[in-house]
């Protein structure tokens, strides 16, 4: 038989774990050909290029982000080629398994839940080696009816080949994320997460992924991360693995987990900021929401104040970026209780906050029980919501303009100077400022056309502007430092219009020549000629804000290392 293992990835850069860990289990019984392509790329070159294959047994991996754009090819392709047996699998369609046997008349089976041993016995099956009675964890349709074959127990992890090996992959470990799993399950039963569903946790052998891990750094991979839904399960297991991975790391490498940060030890972190080199690890940490009411409605059990703990010690050491989630929507979570939660969690500074919409995924409790909260939601994936009983459309409108600028000025860190400054003095919360600039942004028009870095200042600026917040001058200022701070090199024409002062210009760099003390030991060190002075530095005059918050004029200069690219900043008066 020909059989091709496909998926469509959100992006270029992600791999399937999924489709490996099924081609491995399967060899060296059957040949398994991996062919991965994005939800972006059209569905007619999808379809062409898997038909040029002529597989006679073709397989998609589903999720919430793909399996629309999924169907689509699959129905597409069973026109062409009717004959070709179509299987699915995946946690979009382990769920409500007779709803997707009648939507998809075009596809033939699908694998529900773990599915290594499951894809094997159905293509001895189909391979005419074992009756299709004989084949666990599969449904279909007969007669028009679904059939559903129970699942078999739990794979022994420890067994499982390794999906890491495979020649065809080494040429692109170092263009694209590598994903690992060290643990299947979770111990938690959060009611919005599919991971709930699965009882316990079951390990691979350690020994055996850290040898996955040393081929893999040495192939190429440069980032690294672990599926595992709580990395931290085992205090020891998580302590082993990070002094491995300090121990043997290769330079460039880098190690991403998700894991919960209140289970998380003061003195595991402790030896991560004392032994971890910066950048080494990133943390994804699931806050989801402060409110200790929606907790408890999700079964969720989480310590606010030992989370807090964890994040303050992890971004005290830096050494490691973490990158926190929230979740708006969740029961009895209305807008006011979430803009505390978003305060709550902005407040520790995170590197990056992603705030995300409830998900009624299938399967789930809270979309099994979704009428006690009134739950109004997509119909097709992913099952966003659209309201529910304490939270009404237009709430999730306004919060969904938090999440556009969001991610365009503090998760990009284009301007932590003006941010940080701007949310905390001129409105009342930080949720305030993003959620007052994000409307703004969405009726200005320009949420439908790009933008270049000047245009964020620009557009930043003209909504200060229209607020009329009383500190304007100082957050110029700081906008203008946070512009200078994110050029390479000098910069030709900045956002600002500049005024005609060359001549006030040209008297301070004369001064600067004569006396370079006159911007700091640490400018003076750099020892800096006429011609480098001129040609690798920026000037610009603002304000700063002191302590008793009376402003000061000052000079700003840049100067940018022509060898390293980085910029760095002089603050001096004349």
């Amino acid at each position: 038989m020909n059989i091709v293992l496909s998926t469509l990835n959100a992006k270029f850069i992600h791999t399937n774990l999924a489709l490996r860990c099924l081609k491995a289990y399967a060899e060296p019984d059957f040949s398994i050909q991996i062919q991965e392509f994005t939800i972006k790329d059209p569905e007619m070159n999808i379809v062409a290029e898997l038909y040029a294959k002529k597989p006679d047994v073709l397989g998609f991996s589903c999720y919430i982000w793909n399996i629309e754009e999924t169907i689509k090819i699959i129905n597409l392709f069973k026109k062409i080629s009717p004959q070709t047996t179509i299987i699915l699998g995946g946690p979009e369609v382990s769920y409500d398994v007779p709803y997707w046997l009648e939507r998809l008349d075009t596809i033939d089976y699908i694998v529900v839940g773990e599915g290594e041993q499951t894809f094997k016995q159905l293509l001895r099956s189909l391979h005419g080696e074992i009756e299709l009675k004989e084949v666990n964890g599969i449904a279909y349709q007969k007669d028009s009816k679904p059939v559903i074959h129970p699942q078999t127990n739990k794979l022994d992890l420890k067994t499982l080949p390794s999906p890491f090996r495979f020649d065809e992959d080494k040429q692109d470990l170092s263009k694209r994320i590598v994903y690992i799993e060290t643990s299947r399950g979770c111990p938690f039963r959060c009611q919005f997460c599919l991971s709930s569903i699965e009882v316990g946790v079951r390990y691979f052998d350690r020994e055996a992924i850290k040898d996955e891990i040393r081929y893999l750094m040495a192939n190429g991979a440069k980032v690294i991360k672990f599926v595992d839904r709580t990395f931290n399960i085992s205090r020891s297991y998580a302590m082993e693995m990070f002094e491995f991975l300090i121990r043997e790391h290769v330079e460039g490498t880098v190690f991403q987990f998700e894991i919960t940060a209140d289970i998380m030890r003061p003195e595991v972190i402790q030896y991560l900021n004392d032994h971890a080199p910066a950048g080494l690890f990133r943390f994804e940490i699931g806050v989801q929401s402060t409110n200790d009411e929606t907790n408890e409605l999700v079964m969720r059990k989480q310590n606010w104040e030992k989370l807090k703990r964890t994040v303050t010690m992890v971004k005290d050491g830096n050494k490691i970026d973490q990158h926190l989630d929230l979740i708006a929507g969740l029961p009895e979570e209305d807008y006011d209780s979430f803009r505390k939660t978003f305060n709550d969690v902005f407040k520790m500074r995170p590197e990056e906050l992603q705030l995300g919409f409830l998900k009624m995924l299938r399967g789930t409790g809270l979309r099994i029980n979704a009428d006690r909260h009134h739950y109004v939601y997509m119909d097709h994936a992913p099952y966003e919501i659209l309201s529910n009983n304490v939270l009404e459309f237009d709430d999730i409108i306004r919060i969904k303009h938090v999440e556009d600028v969001l991610e365009k000025y503090w998760n990009d860190h284009r301007m932590d100077l003006t941010v940080n400054y701007t949310a905390e003095n001129c409105f009342e919360t930080p949720f305030d400022f993003f959620q007052q600039f994000g409307t703004y942004w969405d009726q200005q028009g320009w949420s439908r056309i790009g933008h270049q870095l000047e245009d964020l200042f620009k557009r930043l600026y003209q909504f200060l502007h229209s607020k009329n917040i009383t500190e304007i001058d100082i957050v110029e200022s700081l906008m203008k430092k946070d512009y200078m701070l994110n050029q390479k090199f000098k910069p030709r024409k900045p956002w600002w219009e500049q005024e005609d002062n060359s001549d006030r210009k040209q008297e301070i760099y004369q001064k600067l020549l004569a006396n370079p003390f006159l911007a700091g030991e640490e400018f003076a060190a750099l020892n800096l000629k006429q011609k480098d002075l001129f040609k690798h530095t920026f000037i610009e005059e603002g304000l700063i804000k002191g302590t008793d918050g009376t402003s000061t004029s000052v000079f700003m200069m840049a100067y940018y290392n022509p060898k390293s690219g980085k910029p760095t900043l002089f603050e001096f008066t004349a």
